[in-house]
C-alpha cells in the first residue's frame, strides 16, 4: 500500500474550464492589488497529503496597462497550480498571498481557494503566516483584508 494515496487526473473539460477561471482570477487580483511590485506566493496542500508551492514575481503598470513577469517558467508553474487549486477535485487546500512592495512597509493580503475561486483569506490567520520568524531577516508586511474578487457569470 503507497504511503500517500494517488491523485487522479481531472477530466480534460474540467481542466479547460479551471483555466478558464484561472485567467479570470489572475487578472482579478492584478486588477485589485494596482500598480506595483508584486510577489504571488501560493501554497497547496493536495488530497494525498502532497505539499506543492509556487510563486511568480509580476510588475503591473499603467499608462498604458502592462505586466511584466520576471521568470516565465515560475509564472507559468504558479498558472498551473492555481488551476488545479480552482478545479479542487485534487487539492484539500490552497492559499494564495500577495504582498507588495511598499514605502515605508510592504503590504500582504491573501485568498484562499473555495468552490472554485479565490475568497478573501482571514486577515487574522494571514497576520499568524507571514510574521518574521525571531532571529531570521524577514521583512514585517502590512496585513490587510484581500478585495473579494468578482467572478465571471457562468463559472
Amino acid at each position: 500500500m503507497p504511503a500517500r494515496p494517488e491523485l487522479v487526473r481531472p477530466d480534460d473539460a474540467a481542466i479547460a474550464a479551471a483555466a478558464r477561471r484561472t485567467v479570470s482570477a489572475l487578472a482579478a487580483v492584478f486588477e485589485a492589488l494596482g500598480t506595483g511590485e508584486h510577489t504571488l506566493n501560493l501554497a497547496v496542500e493536495q488530497t494525498n497529503d502532497g505539499l506543492v508551492s509556487g510563486h511568480a514575481d509580476v510588475s503591473v503598470g499603467i499608462g498604458p496597462e502592462r505586466l511584466a513577469v520576471l521568470d516565465e517558467t515560475e509564472f507559468g508553474t504558479l498558472y498551473t497550480l492555481i488551476t488545479f487549486a480552482l478545479e479542487g477535485s485534487t487539492v484539500r487546500r490552497a492559499v494564495l498571498v500577495a504582498s507588495t512592495a511598499a514605502e515605508p512597509t510592504p503590504r500582504a493580503c491573501a485568498w484562499t481557494v473555495r468552490d472554485g475561486w479565490l475568497r478573501p483569506m482571514d486577515t487574522a490567520e494571514l497576520e499568524l503566516a507571514v510574521r518574521p520568524c525571531p532571529g531570521l531577516p524577514n521583512v514585517r508586511r502590512e496585513v490587510y483584508s484581500a478585495p473579494v474578487l468578482d467572478q465571471p457569470h457562468g463559472h
